[in-house]
């Protein structure tokens, strides 16, 4: 983690959190960008749309990532990286994460969360709040693990994959990519590419 000064992409409620975190660690924020100009409850400076962000200088800021949708995190995070811009990794100071865990660019890590021994958590992913991600499991690109969800041991999980609140995977199973897990799910068995699963057990849809 950098102290270079950052500038948020979104102004909806992920951003609020994401922002709270950022000005307890007492991170510079120089604005936030958004469709059109609107109130920011922190008194944060509208900087315009997104094409805003290509006037400053991509060595000197890094980009925080305020959307909670999935396709369009993953679309604006490959645009600004094509530019070589830098994301900004954002994790709570509640939150545990062992030193033997390996975690992407951009990556946010809210409150009250465990990620634990050798884990690996790929770029531009949500690990929200107080969601535990145990030993060995395998996190893809562009996923969000919603509030409260639990991954246990060598659990592995594709690009693009949403995994609703209150949601237990069980050890040892495959989730493919673009997967999407109901909130309050079980999943006991692997689940291919793009499939829907929802229910205790979960099943696809």
């Amino acid at each position: 983690m950098t102290n270079k000064p950052v500038i948020l992409i979104g102004n909806g409620g992920h951003a609020a959190v994401l922002t709270d975190i950022l000005l307890q660690q007492h991170r510079s924020i120089i604005g936030f960008t958004a469709p059109e100009d609107q109130e920011n409850r922190f008194g944060l400076p509208y900087l315009g749309n997104d094409d805003a962000i290509n006037s400053f200088n991509n060595a000197h800021i890094e980009l925080v990532l305020c959307l909670g949708t999935i396709g369009a995190r993953a679309k604006i995070f490959q645009q600004f990286k094509e530019k070589d811009y830098t994301f900004s990794s954002v994790i709570h100071q509640s939150s545990v994460t062992s030193p033997y865990s390996t975690l992407g660019e951009g990556i946010q890590v809210m409150a009250n969360t465990v990620i634990e021994t050798f884990v690996i958590v790929a770029d531009n992913t949500i690990i929200n709040t107080s969601a535990s991600i145990n030993h060995d499991c395998r996190i893809g690109r562009h996923c969000h693990i919603a509030p409260g969800a639990t991954l246990s041991g060598n659990v592995t999980v594709g690009d693009f994959t949403h995994i609703g609140a209150g949601s237990t995977v069980i050890q040892n199973v495959q989730i493919g990519s673009q997967v999407l897990i109901g909130a309050g799910s079980l999943v006991l068995k692997t689940l291919k590419d793009g499939s829907k699963a929802f229910g205790v057990p979960a099943k696809e849809v």
